[in-house]
């Protein structure tokens, strides 16, 4: 039996305008105002070009993702406006191009390879986590942010790249993410923009990065010292025929890798605080299992193995606050999902935020409840990392950095706060506001 043709609802243009200035500061109560009116799915107009469809249907976005993955292609915001920061590297590329990449890639991020990178994780969060001032309350995000991106540089370079040149590459990254915010919330300034030589200045900046990645590729071809790191096993890599990757691919995966690996991560890692202060229960838990972990094994990777209740305290922070919190795609043909028709070139932004918040989906969706992590499958619902064959590449990179970060906060610190509630800062990724949390030091 067919399925009965349903009309997407519409938002107006005219209430797309009215919005706009709370739309810039955050978008996210405006379209959960939409969702709730409107329905699971719905787009908005916007004048001359197609409206772009918004949606928190679940079983949508894992059709999109998996299912009939063949249809759908990341959109021009990540193929054109991202890429002219960072390059056509795996998070921007499509077609066989990223089918190439991902192939070539894929070994260096295999389960049996992070292990080698283990101690420089541990070795970064080690050094950053003692920049915690006790018993004062503070803004951790810097922190963390710091703990990831250093982290990223350790397994990427190892000590190859100076102090000054991270602190550059970190700034120029984080420059390039602000820019490109400025430019997808205020589409009707373009002309400004680029008038005003904001993008080309921005561009300039990138342009510094590159020359600053090509010279430690080039001093590591020069050393012929191997130090196992994520650079090495890049420079090993090899296509079908034989080729390495040219230098130009190489430098833009690494910018990939500065980009995805070290802002969700921090993100991630903040949110994760926060929620322990408010649940100091949650953080006993923890320290038991890491003493008990630590007890056990000398083993890293058997120590993250053993830290089940950690992991799922990270997956519940993820549900609730997802750090890429929108998934955008647009189809190559017309489609249709349960009567909706889905005009071919549409863009489709599918909010996980909502997804993951979704009152039919999940028992208390507001709460902070770990345990639901425990025993049950969420894999038709929960997309932290995205799904499909383009899921993220550095997934469990990602987890094992952030069990070893927690385990080693919560070993050191009682984590308090004045302040409950949590506020937050939709960019291109979902960031903390206002972090500010309290670290007694424990002595059991």
């Amino acid at each position: 039996m067919a399925t009965e043709e349903r009309k997407i609802p519409t938002v107006s243009l005219f209430r797309f305008y009215r919005n706009a200035g709370r739309i810039l500061r955050n978008p996210l109560p405006f379209h959960h105002e939409n969702f709730e009116n409107l329905g699971d799915t719905f787009q908005i107009e916007l004048g001359l070009r197609k409206p772009v469809i918004f949606s928190r249907n679940a079983a949508f976005a894992k059709y999109m993702l998996q299912t009939n993955h063949r249809n759908y292609q990341k959109s021009a915001i990540q193929t054109e406006d991202l890429a002219k920061y960072v390059g056509h590297g795996l998070l921007t590329a499509e077609g066989d191009h990223w089918k190439r990449q991902r192939k070539l890639l894929q070994p260096a991020f295999h389960k049996k390879q992070l292990v080698n990178l283990l101690d420089s994780i541990q070795s970064a969060i080690n050094t950053e986590l003692d920049r915690i001032r006790p018993n004062e309350s503070m803004d951790i995000f810097p922190v963390f942010n710091a703990l990831a991106f250093q982290t990223v540089v350790k397994s990427l370079f190892s000590s190859a790249a100076s102090q000054k040149e991270i602190d550059r590459l970190q700034f120029i990254t984080e420059a390039a993410q602000k820019m490109l915010v400025k430019e997808l919330r205020q589409p009707y300034k373009g002309w400004w923009f680029r008038l005003s030589g904001e993008i080309k200045h921005h561009l300039n900046l990138t342009g510094e990065a590159r020359e600053i990645l090509k010279k430690i590729v080039e001093d590591r071809k020069k050393s012929e010292i191997r130090h196992d790191d994520l650079l090495d096993m890049l420079l090993d890599a090899r296509y079908e025929n034989g080729e390495p990757m040219t230098e130009e691919q190489l430098i833009d995966e690494i910018l990939i890798l500065f980009t995805a690996g070290h802002e969700p991560t921090s993100n991630a890692l903040t949110f994760t605080a926060q929620l322990l202060a408010s649940h100091p229960q949650y953080q006993d838990t923890i320290f038991k299992e890491v003493k008990k972990a630590g007890n056990e094994t000398n083993s890293l990777m058997e120590f993250i193995q053993a830290c089940s209740f950690t992991q799922n305290v990270i997956e519940e922070s993820l549900r609730l606050y997802p750090p890429a919190y929108f998934i955008d795609r647009m189809n190559i043909e017309e489609d249709e999902f349960e009567g909706m028709t889905i005009p071919k070139g549409s863009s489709v932004l599918f909010s996980l935020y909502e997804i993951h918040r979704h009152k039919d989906l999940w028992d208390a969706p507001e709460s902070f409840k770990p345990e639901r992590f425990a025993d049950g499958d969420f894999s038709s619902q929960y997309f932290p990392f995205g799904a499909g064959p383009r899921k993220c590449i550095g997934n469990n990179f990602a987890m094992y950095e952030m069990i070893l970060a927690v385990a080693e906060l919560v070993s050191r610190y009682y984590i308090r706060t004045e302040d409950p509630e949590i506020k937050i800062k939709p960019l291109i990724t979902l960031k903390p506001k206002q972090a500010y949390l309290i670290f007694e030091e424990r002595f059991e």
